[in-house]
């Protein structure tokens, strides 16, 4: 049980470091419109997440798939980017349809980060038999730091809102813009072509 142990740390540290910080502000950019009160639905996100990076991130481990590292790091960014920007076309906080849309963005954006944490496991995975158990423990890390973040990202937005009576859609749109700010900046740093 102690291999467990070992890949569910490494999957939680990996998420929930600031070294992490794309991972992170995806997760914030995916979360921050959301309250308390949308627990389920925020657990649904998440976890469409963790399924869309645990398939990609199994097959490159596996190496059943192939791909430009450069190209994964640059999209990274850009999924960050799409899914501030989805912020701003939220117009009540209100959720009627069953499942979103914004579900399967998560789940879709979440191939693309799995390619991305896929090079950082590699390095770390044994080349034993145990190989599933370590990426099912390092993904159920992966999912604990990932509700952690979220924790936090609700915790401030409960404060700021609650609290200090900031406007939610002002919050939702200033943290969305920062955010914004910061993946372009990455994608710049990260593009994998020149002019």
């Amino acid at each position: 049980m102690s291999d467990f142990n070992l890949y569910f740390t490494l999957g939680r540290e990996h998420i929930a470091n600031i070294t992490a910080l794309d991972h992170i502000l995806f997760i914030a950019a995916l979360c921050t419109r959301y309250q308390f009160a949308d627990w389920k639905k925020i657990l649904i996100l998440v976890t469409a997440f963790t399924i869309g990076h645990s398939i990609t991130l199994a097959l490159s481990v596996l190496n059943v798939v192939h791909f430009s590292a450069r190209w994964i790091e640059f999209l990274i960014p850009v999924t960050i980017l799409i899914t501030a920007i989805s912020n701003f076309f939220v117009k009540k906080f209100v959720f009627k349809a069953k499942f979103p849309v914004i579900y399967f963005f998560a789940l879709f954006f979440g191939l693309i980060h799995g390619l991305g944490f896929s090079n950082y496991l590699k390095s770390l995975l044994g080349k034993d038999q145990n190989i599933i158990w370590q990426l099912f423990a390092f993904n159920c890390g992966l999912e604990v730091g990932q509700l952690i973040i979220v924790l936090i990202i609700l915790v401030i937005a409960f404060i700021m809102v609650q609290i200090f009576s900031v406007n939610r859609r002002d919050y939702l749109l200033f943290l969305s813009a920062v955010i914004i700010a910061l993946s372009l900046e990455m994608c710049l740093q990260r593009m994998p072509f020149h002019f």
